[in-house]
């Protein structure tokens, strides 16, 4: 899969492609790829603790939509020329506990950070799915296997190794931990 064939700068459901896919692709074009599974989020706290864990954003996160983008952009940016992103957030919750203007309000800062980057010619594609629960009467019923995420040890990322995504996958790259980056200047 070549990231050419997908439009930079875009915030779109990910329907027809497979994680894997993308963070092969995104690794084949040197950019950053950020992976957040959102499946134990119920509500809105939880959705941006789970973001801020699976990007390593600093301790100092703010754990709110202005935090997030402050994060996603400015800090980044400050940081050096960037190669671009390609971020997977899977299964925002979608049920009764969850606001949905919240998660249009989440995918809204996810679309404005990619218009920030357009800005700076850094190609910026978010793609996401949601947890659908089943309705009441049944009518419609959407299934989704929940891959069990478990935190990923010092010693583990050390090593490269990422538990969440089995034996040949590495650990995600963060474009948040600019002390590593500062440091390597």
């Amino acid at each position: 899969m070549q990231l050419q064939t997908i439009r930079p700068n875009i915030v779109q459901a990910i329907r027809a492609y497979r994680v894997d896919d993308l963070m092969r692709a995104a690794q084949e074009a040197g950019q950053h790829f950020l992976y957040a599974n959102l499946a134990e989020a119920q509500n809105k706290q939880e959705v941006l603790d789970a973001i801020a864990a699976s990007f390593m954003f600093p301790a100092h996160f703010g754990k709110n939509l202005d935090a997030l983008y402050d994060c996603i952009t400015d800090s980044v940016n400050k940081s050096g020329a960037q190669t671009g992103f390609v971020v997977v957030l899977e299964l925002i919750p979608d049920n009764a506990k969850f606001d949905r203007e919240f998660r249009e309000q989440l995918l809204d800062t996810f679309r404005e950070a990619a218009d920030f980057w357009a800005e700076r010619r850094v190609a910026f594609r978010c793609f996401y799915s949601f947890a659908v629960a089943p309705n009441q009467d049944d009518a419609w019923e959407h299934t989704i296997e929940v891959a069990q995420t478990k935190p990923i040890s010092k010693a583990s990322a050390k090593a490269g190794l990422n538990p969440n995504f089995g034996v040949n996958m590495p650990l995600m790259s963060s474009a948040f931990d600019t002390s590593m980056w500062l440091s390597a200047a």
